[in-house]
């Protein structure tokens, strides 16, 4: 039986922390005093989680069965790490391909067998750093960033923080998206991270960085240098089969319908062999309602009633 092994990682200093809070006073900066107030009551060690096995890893390989090259590698320094009693902490991964390959369901996954948190940041949607630094406490409506935020109100040092569509990311030389990167996914650097919120180092050198990419175009060299890059396919019809049926077995548990037949027909596998995954829960949660209706307890493709959609996704989540 695979276990979740954890140990206690400092990411910050509380002491830095109460010379913060006076500074905050002198201020009068309430909002900021309050933050520091929750630091202190949280204290600054976090877990850091490592599974026992490599066996931890095997769910993935079924449930994400086209990202076997990434697994593959994760499974070796997985080995390493148990094998040298260190910490499981790999360099960044940056998965590039299509949209709908399931990226982001990956991401989800992965830090679910690790044992730990998931943060999700949108870098098409940045058009400044802020959101990952954090914004000067001066300024009206001044937060955190979310990787600030994440290592202080969350349990885990280790966190997967999944940086979405990272090529699109734009923002003014002031406040570049990209120059925060080139901190924290360097192992050394990163464990001074300054948010400027907060206005304390923080440790995230334990993150684990999972960052996703429709291609390389916009993403600098010097970034790239500091990734492990997998380009990930989209699954095969075989591959796609498996899917639809974990999705449809997924569906039957959470419905409660322990009458259906368990298994997901060949012709009903075949149908769904080009829908995303996600049109795949919405398509056989509507399937399984028309064939409840009609009283039988198996699915027939013509339960399946797909809308045509021009703009429909390639396979993926």
């Amino acid at each position: 039986m695979t276990i979740t092994l954890a140990r206690s990682h400092s990411v910050y200093d509380t002491k830095e922390v109460e010379s913060a809070q006076e500074r905050a006073r002198a201020l009068k900066s309430a909002e900021l005093e309050a933050f520091y107030d929750n630091m202190l009551a949280l204290g600054g060690e976090r877990f850091v989680t490592t599974p026992s096995s490599t066996e931890a890893l095997e769910p993935l390989y079924e449930d994400c069965p086209n990202f076997g090259e990434v697994l593959d590698d994760l499974r070796r320094y997985l080995g390493l790490a148990l094998a040298g009693g260190a910490g499981f902490n790999v360099m960044p991964v940056l998965l590039l391909g299509d949209p709908g390959v399931g990226k982001t369901h990956f991401g989800k996954r992965l830090a679910a067998v690790l044992g730990t948190e998931f943060e999700f940041i949108s870098m098409n949607a940045l058009s400044a750093g802020f959101v990952i630094t954090g914004s000067s406490s001066t300024w009206k409506g001044a937060k955190c960033g979310k990787v600030a935020e994440r290592l202080v109100r969350g349990k885990f040092a280790n966190p997967v923080v999944l940086l979405d569509e990272v090529e699109k990311a734009t923002g003014s030389t002031q406040s570049d998206p990209m120059a925060a990167l080139y901190q924290l996914l360097e192992p050394e650097t990163s464990r001074a991270f300054h948010d400027e919120f907060i206005d304390i180092d923080l440790d995230a050198s334990q993150v684990f960085w999972v960052l996703t990419a429709n291609s390389l175009e916009g993403i600098p060299p010097a970034l790239l240098s500091r990734m492990a890059v997998y380009e990930v396919p989209a699954p095969t019809p075989e591959q796609a089969a498996a899917i639809a049926q974990l999705v449809y077995a997924g569906l039957l548990i959470e419905l409660k319908l322990q009458d259906v037949e368990p298994e997901l027909p060949q012709s009903v596998q075949d149908k769904l062999s080009d829908v995303s995954p996600r049109e795949m829960r919405k398509a056989l949660l509507d399937a399984l309602g028309f064939a409840v209706a009609a009283g039988r307890k198996a699915l027939i493709p013509e339960d399946v009633r797909l809308k045509a959609d021009p703009c429909r996704r390639k396979i993926g989540f």
